[in-house]
Parts: structure tokens; sequence; C-alpha cells
């Protein structure tokens, strides 16, 4: 893809000239376009990864699982405390456990609750999916264009938050677009023989995909292969990926584990997997998840910025170009897998993270059609939303700093402004005709904001942090190995901070009979049960002290909490 001539022109000499310097020198060859994007990813991913506490409730299930693992020596069964966590594959669970016993080898204190160390699967995910767009986007595109849809991606919102959070989805979009690149060269290469290197990509990425999340990978994969073989009415185009390889090879890699747990667990793991996890998410809203139709389409505008804007400004193109095999391809790709999840009663923003890459690519190949002309009805105030997330984010943040702990961020303060700034200045070039500008702008507002929101604002909202003031007042304890228990406040976050037999009572008097069973002990107690927990303790034998106080909001509830501490010290 080439920038027309009147954008080199219209930009020359300007304080942003260097972004279309920087992309031409990341196009000259693979190799820098490779190394720009993974400096993007870093940039956008790094910030946050150790300071931001384990997020309630699904970060911390996932990586107390993999904690346990290691605990147990146990690397088939999956258990969050005593409870079989039958809901999703091992995969994840193994990367993260290999990543923390490499830690502890190398010395790392603490290894097994740093929650940073069981984000570096999602983090290296991200980073792949990033890496595997651009090779995707060449099957489309000349190595600008593949580059700069590339870095579209990398720079979402969606794919920073799955960098920065213990579980699959970083690490599933991965292996997603390892596989639909492979289908993509199939389908736009038929006739032609694939090399081994593809054919492997596609196999490989499906493979390790089941082993991630299940069905997701091949369901993703089966969607466009069916809507493509009845367009072009046969599936023979699908030889090309050479089953006769990939079938056994799959079946290598994915069956051991599972036959492994249909053993150990009689069969419970696909009951549970099966008929109570997928199927009742299919059913219903699972664990108040549900969000009606079209809710994917509106939030859309905040997950995949910056692009969403522009994005939205290609509809025209990619509706016009439908016939093409281009195009046809990226619509199978998004279309039937986007309308399947509208559909399903259960939504949760990051399950249409594998289907951006495609939105994005789509993205470029519009503007390398000059379709994203500002001259249109409605487009300059289409391309304005860029500005929305930048500027909403900044007032939320301030706001709830506000709200929550009476400060002002202002060590992210400076980067924020400066990412509504620049985001400005994005949906100014569009209005000038400058939309490749104006998409390297967007970017650059994402490589301030991403910083500035996980890096520098989070760390200074304390009050969301409650767990790991929790457990820093189960650290400072004069005693070695504590026995903890919990009361009223049972978030995953404080089983994985403070151990896995945090004891959880349901009672006031339980809570208080748990410091009478000897040793060193430490209760925390809602303020819910606080006027029960102290008569429980006025009929006892035993006076515990009060050892601290932690006052925050539960974001997983959406309430705030205040919670006493107290101790029994031999």
């Amino acid at each position: 893809m080439m920038p027309s001539e009147a954008e080199p022109r219209a930009a020359r000499g300007d304080a942003f000239a260097f972004l279309d310097r920087l992309l031409g020198l990341g196009a000259a060859s693979h190799g820098r376009a490779c190394a720009l994007l993974a400096a993007l990813g870093l940039i956008c991913f790094l910030p946050g990864l150790a300071s931001l506490q384990p997020m309630d409730r699904d970060e911390p299930r996932f990586a107390q699982a993999s904690k346990q693992m290691l605990e147990t020596g146990d690397l088939v069964d999956i258990r969050f405390q005593g409870e079989a966590r039958h809901k999703k594959p091992v995969g994840i669970y193994w990367a993260q456990a290999a990543v923390v016993a490499a830690a502890e080898g190398l010395g790392v204190p603490q290894a097994r609750t740093a929650i940073a160390l069981y984000r570096i699967p999602s983090l290296v995910g991200a980073l792949a999916a990033i890496l595997l767009t651009y090779w995707a986007a060449l099957a489309f595109l000349p190595r600008r264009g593949a580059l700069l849809a590339a870095a579209l991606f990398g720079a979402c919102v969606m794919l920073a938050a799955e960098a920065h959070l213990a579980k699959t989805d970083a690490l599933l979009c991965a292996c997603a677009v390892a596989s639909l690149g492979g289908l993509a060269r199939a389908w736009l290469r038929r006739g032609t023989p694939l090399d081994t290197g593809t054919v492997l990509a596609f196999w490989l990425g499906l493979a390790l995909g089941v082993l991630v999340k299940g069905p997701m990978v091949p369901l993703f994969c089966a969607l466009p292969a069916l809507v493509l073989s009845v367009r072009a009415r046969s599936a023979r185009w699908l030889l090309a990926l050479r089953p006769g390889l990939g079938l056994p090879l799959t079946l290598a890699l994915v069956a051991p584990w599972f036959l492994a747990i249909a053993w150990k667990s009689g069969g419970a793991f696909y009951g549970e997997a099966v008929g109570h996890d997928m199927l009742a998410k299919v059913g219903g809203g699972a664990e108040k998840h549900w969000a009606p139709p079209g809710t994917y389409a509106v939030v859309f505008y905040a997950t995949f910025w910056p692009g969403a804007a522009f994005a939205a400004l290609a509809i025209p193109y990619a509706w016009g170009r439908r016939g093409t095999n281009a195009v046809a391809f990226l619509l199978a790709w998004i279309v039937p897998a986007w309308a399947l999840f509208e559909g399903v009663p259960t939504k949760l923003p990051h399950y249409v993270l594998p289907l951006m890459p495609a939105v994005a690519i789509l993205t470029v190949l519009a503007l390398s059609a000059g379709a994203l002309d500002p001259a249109r009805r409605g487009a300059r105030i289409v391309a304005g939303l860029v500005v929305l997330i930048p500027v909403g984010l900044t007032i939320g943040l301030v706001s709830a700093a506000w709200s929550l702990d009476r400060t002002v961020p202002l060590a992210g303060l400076p980067l924020l402004l400066a990412a509504c700034a620049v985001a400005i200045l994005s949906w100014r070039a569009f209005a000038r005709a400058l939309p490749e500008r104006a998409l390297l702008l967007a970017i650059l507002a994402a490589l301030l904001l991403s910083p500035g929101v996980f890096g520098l604002t989070q760390p200074d909202l304390s009050a969301l942090k409650v767990s790991p003031r929790l457990a820093a007042i189960r650290d400072a304890l004069p005693c070695a190995e504590p026995k903890v228990a919990s009361l009223g406040y049972r978030e995953p976050s404080l089983v994985f901070l403070v151990g896995t037999d945090l004891a959880t009572p349901s009672t006031a008097a339980e809570a208080a009979s748990f410091l009478t069973q000897g040793g060193c002990r430490l209760v925390f107690v809602d303020s819910r049960f606080a006027a029960a927990f102290d008569a429980a303790i006025a009929a006892g034998t035993i006076l515990p002290r009060v050892v601290g106080q932690v006052s925050g909001f539960n974001i997983n509830g959406g309430r705030r909490v205040d919670l006493s501490a107290y101790a029994v010290i031999p």
C-alpha cells in the first residue's frame, strides 16, 4: 500500500512527519516490521503488568489453579482450592505453571504469588497475535499495509487489556490468527500448493487453540470455511491444508491430556465443560453476563479503539467489494462468528477479539482503495469518535481517583492528556484528507494512553487493591505462616495472594471459632458481619487484637468494602 501523492505533500515539514518515515522504515523488511510491531506491543503491554492487582474474579482463578498444579505436582486435574475447575482445557495452566516454575528455578522471590509471572503467557500471546496479524495481512496487502494493519490491531484497547490478564484470551487470539492466516492463503491461492510452514501454522494454531480453549479456534475456522465453500460450490480448496498430515498431528498433541482428564475425572470434566459451562452460556446469561443482541457492535467503539471509527468508515467499501476473494474471506472471518456471538445471551467483550485482526486488515484495504474519504456524508462525525475513548477514560479515571481515594492521578495525567491531544490531531488529519496519517496518529495516541492508564494511573487507585492490602497485613504479622480466614470477603484474588488453605467461614461464630484453634491466626471480617463477630468474640475465651483495617472498592461486587483484621499471636 502506498500513500496518496497529496498525503506526503500535506504532511511534509510538520511535527508528525516522523510517523510516515517510521512506517516506511518498518516496511523496508520483514525483520524491521516485526521489530517495530514488537516494540509497539511492549510499550502497550508491559506498563502495569506487575503493579496491576489480580483482577477478580476470572484472572486469580486461573492463576490459583496454576499455582495449585505446582503445589500438588498434578498436571492433569485443574482445581481451585478443593473445587474441580472443569471449565477450560489445560493449555493456559501449563503455560503459567511453566513460567512460574522457571522463575523459581532462577531464584525469583515469592514467585508463586507474583501475578506478573502468570501474565507472561498472555503477554507472549498478545505479542504473537500482533506478529501473526502481520503475517496474515501479507496475504491481502503489501508490506506497508500489512504493517499498518498489524499496528492498528496491536494498539487496540481489548488486546492491551487481555495482555495484562492471566487468562486464556490473548493466547487464544494468537492461535486463531495463526490458523486463519493459513486458511486465508488456502483460499486466496486456490489451485496452488501451500508451503509446509503455512500448513503447520494452521494445524498448530488449531491444536494449541483446542488445548487453550476447547472448540473455539475450530469454530473460528469452520465458519469461514463453510461460508466460502458454499460460495465456491466446493470444499476442495481446503485440501491444500493437507489434512492427512494435520489431523494426526493435532490428535497427537491434544488427545493425551483429554484422555487423561477423562480417566482422572471419570468423565466429569466433559459434563462440566460442555454441559454446564458452554451450554449455560448458549442457553442463558451465564454468571450475570447477559446482554442483548447488538451489544458487541456498540462496545466495539471502545474495545477496538483507536481503529473502530475508521473501521466503521470501511463498511461501505466492504459491502461494495464483497464479491472479491480478499474481501469475501475477511467478511467470512468476521460476520458469521460476530452474528453467532450477538445471538448468544452470554456476552463478554473479549469473545470477539479473534475477529479484530480481520477488521484491521479490512480497514487498511479500504484505506488503500481510497475509501476512507472525509467528503462522504457523516464521515468526519464518525471519525470524531476516535477522541471519545481517551477523553472519557481521562475524565473517568480522575473522577474515580477523587471519589475513591480523594486523590488526583498526577503521575498518569500528562500521558492521558497527551493521548487526548493526539487523538484530536488524528481527527483533524482525517478531516484534511490524510487518512493514513490519521491512523498513524490514532496508534500514537494508543501508545500514550496504554502506559498512562496501566503503568502510571492504576497504581494510584489504592481503593481498588483490597486483596493486596489485606495480604500485606498478613505479611506484617510477627509470626511465620499464620493460618488465615476471611468472613464476608471471598474474592479469588485473596486466595491467590494469601494461600490455598485460606478458610472462608460462613458465620461470625465459625470465624471466632477459627481463632481458638491454636497457633498464629488471622481473620478478616467484613463490616457487614462486624457486630455478630464482636458478639461471638465476647462470648468466647480468646480476645484477638485488631491488627489492621482496609477500606476500598470491590470491582467485582461493585460496592465499597470495609474490613478489619483480627489476629491471635502466641
